[in-house]
């Protein structure tokens, strides 16, 4: 059972949220929060698995919120749940820890399955976003993964997640994602199983 957490500053939206992912067997929410700063308590006092943050709130805003949370409680998986998917919101977001970037028009399967992969550990982001990432990280074909991504994505191809990745390779989960969006962007893919496959038809595995 996936212990979830949802947090926006809409009323409306949070019961929305909450009625349709509590009707899934495999999900409870557990909780709710209006606010960044409400988010950061109501996630020490409860320790979800999952977190579905709001990018833009008063009281302090999803990035921050999620810094926080990913520092005090490295085993709650964030995923930013917004209408807003500029450049610099998506990046602020990977860099505070975020373990996903979804739109607010996602469907309700997508939804499911990314709070799924997220409590496995998997990073999670829309299409649109993964496009995003995938421009502005983009680097020419001919150049190849340095040792620490060959290692990262070796150990993807074994199946192993972010979490323990990290711990494989004594570096942080933050860390590990970082090392994924940067393969992501050299091999011109959007997920983890393109790039090891990606990587294997080019002899980089």
């Amino acid at each position: 059972m996936i212990r979830l957490l949802i947090v926006d500053d809409h009323p409306v939206v949070r019961e929305g949220l909450r009625g349709m992912l509590d009707a899934d067997p495999g999900i409870t929410v557990v909780g709710e929060a209006g606010s960044g700063d409400e988010a950061v308590t109501r996630a020490r006092d409860l320790t979800p698995d999952v977190i579905l943050m709001d990018l833009r709130m008063p009281g302090g805003d999803g990035v921050s919120a999620t810094q926080r949370i990913v520092k005090e409680h490295p085993g709650s998986r964030v995923i930013v749940l917004t209408t807003y998917e500029t450049d610099q919101d998506i990046v602020r977001a990977v860099e505070a820890g975020a373990a996903g970037y979804l739109l607010k028009d996602t469907s309700r399967a997508d939804l499911l399955n990314a709070i799924t992969a997220a409590a496995r550990g998997e990073t999670v982001l829309s299409p649109s976003v993964a496009t995003k990432l995938v421009s502005r990280m983009r680097a020419p074909v001919t150049e190849s993964l340095s040792r620490r991504e060959t290692e990262v994505l070796g150990l993807v191809a074994r199946g192993l997640t972010n979490a323990e990745i990290g711990r494989e390779l004594f570096i942080s989960e933050t860390t590990v994602k970082t090392h994924l969006l940067r393969i992501f962007g050299k091999l011109g893919v959007s997920d983890r199983t393109a790039a090891v496959t990606t990587a294997l038809s080019r002899g980089l595995l």
